[in-house]
Formats: structure tokens, C-alpha cells, sequence
């Protein structure tokens, strides 16, 4: 058997060979493993706008779709890019595609991830503008279950709330979830309500309750989905058939209780955090039909992907966990 000797302030090992202890693993830094997962977003989103659709006129003809409805100040900017893009479709198409795989590689490249999360920013602000119509919001047909406020914003959301920096001021780097870490609890809880609850007045807009409104949605997903996808689809279809101001109640009062459940003590705040998942699975899955990336002409995986991952930003942690993390997290700095 091993003995232990203490000298010096240090614990020395004898005995036989191999069974030395182990030093313990570093904290688990959650901030850089959610900062990794959006980085592995904006490479599938590069890829993405790399596919022969977006070489064809398709694309623009995409992007200029979405000024409809909106105020003649959002919908006359889009119209012109939309046109820019036409005429130099090759050349923007493919500066569109590096910069986004330029995003993903530099927010997942430590020492260049805080200047990749600030240009992500101003991108994707850009991005939800003319390439979004600013999510549908302005238009009166904004819905939840199709990627409203529009999925892009989401990356700009995430971009504020992972940034490499603790709050000053934070006991030290001590915050209830990763979310919190950058801008304090305060600030995370009150953007993490404007989403959920803007999902919730969504979700109720005339549109949106209308009988077959969210059958005629998932309906209209099924064409070139993969059999086991549009089986999914037409069974949820069928369920939601002539159900639609239930349904739209249903999801709003989801939307609700995950807006307020952060506010709650750690176990119910968890168990918010899982509901926001499984919602946000329900509507990439149901809704956004996986962001049609298993279809040609998808230009991102929708906001399911980056709803669950705000989720996981807000995951109550341990003040064990909170003091481990920041030793590891400080490095991307």
C-alpha cells in the first residue's frame, strides 16, 4: 500500500509506481463551450451559403421577399440589396459565406474571439435587417413557429451575452448561470423576458390564432422534407387542425412561464430552462422543419438551435461551479 509524506507545504506519494493521485481537471468553463457551439453555427451557416442555390437567382429573389408588408423605410433598403446581390450574385454570395465562416473560425480561435463576437454583432444586426426583414415584426406576420423575431438577431443576443469578460464588480466572477457573467443577472434576465414574452405577443397576433393558421404553418413544410421528418409534420398537422387559437394560447402561456421562470429559486428556474428547451426543439422540429437544411436553399438552421442554446446560457449553476469556471474562462479573454 501507498503512504503519504508531507513536506514543505506539499503532499509527496510513496508506494508502488501507477497509482499516483491524479491532479483534478479544471473547472468546466461553460461560457467557452457555448462560445464553441456558436462558432460551430456560424461555420454550418458559412457551408450553408456555399450550396449552388445561392449561386442562382433564387437568393435574391429571397431577400427581396422579405420587404414585404414592412414600413417603406425597412422594405426600400432590402429591395435595393436584394438587387445589388442580383447583379453580383457570384461575388456577394461568396464574400457573404467567407465572412461567416471567418466568424465561426475566429470565435473559436481564443486570442481572436472577442473581436469575431463584436463583428458578429454589427453582421448579424445587418443580416436581420436586409436579409431578414428585421424577423417579420413590423409586418403583422411575425409567428414564433417560423423563426420569429428572425434567427439572426439571436446570434447578436448571444454574442453580447457570452462575451470573454466578467462584470465588474461581480464577487469573484461569481454569476448564477454563464448568461449573467457578462452583464450581470440583472441585465441577462430582463433580455432573456423581452424574448420570451415578444414570443408570447407573437404567438397571439390575429395571424397566429387563426383556426388552420398553425396547420396550414406545419403543412406547408411537408414538401421535400425526409419521410420520417414529414410524417412528424403531418401528424402534428393533423393535431393542431382547426386548433389554432388553442394552440396559440397554449404556446404563449409556455412562452410566459419560461420568460418569469429564471426569476424563480434553482430548481424551478431549472426546470424553466428545460421547458424553453423542449419548446425551442418543438419548433425547430415542428415549425422550421430543422431549418430546411436537409433541403436546398437554407441559410442558416433557423432560431431552434439558438433558442436552446440561449437556454443553456441560463442554466442555474452551483456557486462551486461559478468560482471553478472563471480560473479556466479568463484565458479567451
Amino acid at each position: 500500500m501507498s503512504d503519504v509524506a508531507v513536506a514543505g507545504g506539499r503532499t509527496a506519494w510513496r508506494g508502488r509506481p501507477g497509482i499516483e493521485p491524479q491532479p483534478a481537471p479544471a473547472g468546466f468553463d461553460g461560457r467557452r463551450a457555448l462560445q464553441l457551439s456558436l462558432a460551430a453555427i456560424w461555420l454550418l451557416d458559412g457551408v450553408l451559403q456555399y450550396q449552388p442555390f445561392m449561386y442562382t437567382k433564387g437568393f435574391p429573389q429571397l431577400l427581396a421577399d422579405t420587404a414585404a408588408g414592412n414600413p417603406a423605410v425597412i422594405a426600400r433598403p432590402i429591395t435595393w440589396d436584394a438587387t445589388l446581390v442580383g447583379h453580383h450574385l457570384v461575388l456577394l454570395n461568396t464574400v457573404f459565406a467567407t465572412i461567416q465562416l471567418l466568424l465561426g473560425l475566429g470565435i473559436a480561435f481564443r486570442p481572436t474571439v472577442r473581436l469575431a463576437l463584436a463583428v458578429s454583432i454589427a453582421w448579424s444586426l445587418g443580416v436581420w435587417w436586409f436579409g431578414e426583414g428585421l424577423g417579420g415584426v413590423l409586418n403583422g406576420g411575425a409567428a414564433p413557429f417560423n423563426g420569429a423575431p428572425g434567427g439572426v438577431i439571436l446570434y447578436a443576443l448571444l454574442a453580447v451575452l457570452l462575451w470573454p469578460a466578467d462584470r465588474p464588480g461581480l464577487p469573484d466572477g461569481l454569476a448564477p448561470f454563464v448568461a449573467a457573467r457578462a452583464v450581470g443577472a440583472r441585465l441577462a434576465r430582463a433580455l432573456w423576458a423581452v424574448l420570451w414574452l415578444s414570443l408570447a405577443y407573437f404567438a397571439l397576433l390575429p395571424v397566429n390564432r387563426a383556426p388552420q393558421a398553425l396547420n396550414g404553418m406545419i403543412a406547408g413544410l411537408e414538401v421535400g422534407a425526409p419521410p420520417w421528418l414529414d410524417s412528424i409534420e403531418r401528424g402534428s398537422a393533423a393535431l393542431v387542425a382547426h386548433q389554432g387559437l388553442a394552440a396559440s394560447i397554449a404556446f404563449a402561456l409556455a412562452f410566459v412561464v419560461i420568460a418569469l421562470g429564471v426569476n424563480l429559486p434553482r430548481r424551478a428556474a431549472r426546470a424553466a430552462v428545460v421547458l424553453a428547451i423542449v419548446v425551442s426543439l418543438v419548433i425547430w422540429v415542428v415549425g422550421e422543419d430543422l431549418g430546411m437544411i436537409l433541403a436546398s436553399g437554407a441559410t442558416d438552421p433557423n432560431s431552434g438551435p439558438l433558442l436552446v442554446l440561449l437556454a443553456l446560457a441560463y442554466w442555474p449553476i452551483t456557486a462551486a461551479a461559478a468560482a471553478a469556471a472563471p480560473a479556466e474562462g479568463n484565458r479567451a479573454r
